[in-house]
C-alpha cells in the first residue's frame, strides 16, 4: 500500500451553511458530481433543477482544480470584507 492510494487519504468534507458533507474518495467521482451539479444549475429554469446547483457544483470542483479554488478564495475574501462593518 502506498501513500497515493485513495483508501489511505482521508475523506474530504465540505461545509455548506454550517452542515458538513463527506465527498467521495474517488477524484473522478468528485469531478463528475461537480460538473453535473453545475450543468444542472444552468438548466435551473426547469422543474426540480435549480440555480442553487451552480455554486455547490463550483464548490465541489474547487477542491480539485486550482483555478476554481482561486476564484472561490477571492469570493470568500470579498464576502468577508463586505460583511465587516467599517
Amino acid at each position: 500500500m502506498t501513500a497515493t492510494d485513495d483508501n489511505s487519504a482521508p475523506a474530504r468534507k465540505i461545509s455548506i451553511f454550517g452542515r458538513e458533507f463527506t465527498m467521495p474518495r474517488s477524484r473522478g467521482l468528485r469531478i463528475a458530481i461537480g460538473v453535473l451539479l453545475t450543468i444542472g444549475g444552468i438548466l435551473g429554469f426547469l422543474p426540480i433543477l435549480g440555480f442553487w446547483m451552480i455554486p455547490i457544483g463550483l464548490l465541489v470542483l474547487s477542491y480539485e482544480f486550482a483555478l476554481v479554488r482561486r476564484h472561490r478564495r477571492r469570493f470568500v475574501i470579498w464576502w468577508e470584507r463586505r460583511r465587516r462593518p467599517n
